[in-house]
């Protein structure tokens, strides 16, 4: 497998589970990122607090970005934007999602349409005040082709989203969770189309069982490796796109 570098890299939805493992392995890779920003609603928040504190040593920037908040996600972009003065951003990894409990019988309107605007809306969202810097840093990357290593968006999703492969509902009983997730899906799908010629990869990623709030108590480690595997285009997409068929 070809080597991975990037020299900057975004992560939504830090504070715990995935967010937060990716930015611990990406801090401790041997040549780390010369820039990791994590995001989540409150970083200052007691809870977000005690989680962050492991890795602030790092050459992290923590700052807010709520994903359901034009203003805060353009915020967010400033932020990172003066930081990397005009470098641009490798890699995108949008995390941030929610997963609340909703049967068939008991979801609501509202129910479905808060979890579509955090887990779809969010990432489209996201990923469009960032676009201008995944760009510049595909126009001024040495790599060829689709990679991690020159620009890409990295979308977050689960097999629980699958229509060729679906868990069964007795497994995975989250139907406005797994709605979203087919519909981010597509979203990544229809990322991939349009960002392709502008040198910015776009794949979706089912990261496995992990022992995470919204996971199981059964745990799978989860390393970065695995999220970013196949550094060339047409391998990641084969890979990613099994889970999302």
């Amino acid at each position: 497998m070809a080597e991975i570098n990037f020299s900057s890299v975004l992560v939504t939805g830090a504070n715990r589970g995935i967010g937060l493992e990716l930015v611990k392995q990406l801090l401790g890779r041997p040549k780390p990122p010369q820039w990791v920003f994590a995001t989540c609603r409150d970083p200052k928040g007691a809870g977000a607090q005690g989680c962050l504190a492991p890795i602030k040593r790092g050459p992290v920037v923590l700052f807010p970005a709520e994903s359901t908040d034009e203003g805060s996600i353009k915020a967010a972009a400033q932020v990172a934007e003066a930081h990397l003065a005009g470098k641009g951003l490798t890699l995108l990894i949008n995390n941030a999602g929610i997963m609340p409990p909703s049967t068939l019988d008991s979801m609501t309107q509202e129910d479905m349409l808060s979890v579509y605007h955090v887990n779809v809306v969010g990432p489209m969202e996201v990923t469009k005040a960032f676009l201008p810097m995944l760009m510049a840093a595909a126009q001024q990357s040495t790599e060829k082709g689709l990679s991690s290593s020159r620009a890409a968006v990295i979308n977050i999703s689960s097999i629980g989203g699958s229509i060729g492969n679906p868990p069964s509902f007795r497994m995975f009983p989250v139907i406005a969770y797994r709605c979203s997730k087919a519909a981010l899906n597509m979203l990544t799908r229809c990322q991939a189309l349009e960002y392709k010629a502008r040198g910015i990869l776009c794949a979706a990623i089912h990261p496995g069982w992990v022992k995470t709030d919204l996971g199981t108590d059964k745990p799978k480690a989860l390393r970065l490796e695995q999220v970013l595997a196949c550094s060339k285009g047409q391998a990641i997409h084969r890979s990613l796109w099994e889970a999302g068929s």
